[in-house]
């Protein structure tokens, strides 16, 4: 069983930046994928970024784009979110998710073909 659990969290005035964590335990090179959703009130949970362990190439949401990065960092086994130019509606909770099956890979941003998934951090923006 893979835990996955995020970490960085909290509130930030608009137009600040957060870096979100989500720790696999030991098992982040195992994955093919990890990828960041988040879920705003009232909304439907929504594919934000991915990174494809294998290639060490990203995938963004164009809602996104320009202003999150996914990365990696092997020796701590952590993959962040660092998300830049944070607006209200940026608010909701976070959570981190790994593994794709490969027939579903053009399918990233859809939560229902990740395998595992954190508990979420929450992300106020004011």
């Amino acid at each position: 069983h893979v835990q996955l659990v995020e970490s960085g969290g909290g509130s930030v005035q608009a137009g600040g930046s957060l870096t979100l964590s989500c720790a696999a335990g030991r098992y982040t090179s195992k994955r093919n994928c990890m990828g960041w959703f988040r879920q705003r009130p009232g909304k439907d949970r929504e594919g934000l970024a991915v990174l494809w362990i294998g290639g060490a190439t990203t995938t963004y949401a164009d809602s996104v784009k320009g202003r999150f990065i996914i990365t990696r960092d092997k020796g701590k086994d952590l993959v962040y979110l660092q998300m830049n130019g944070l607006q209200p509606e940026d608010t909701g909770i976070y959570y981190c998710a790994a593994d794709v099956p490969r027939r579903y890979w053009s399918n990233w941003a859809i939560p229902t073909t990740y395998e595992y998934w954190g508990q979420g951090t929450q992300v106020t923006v004011s």
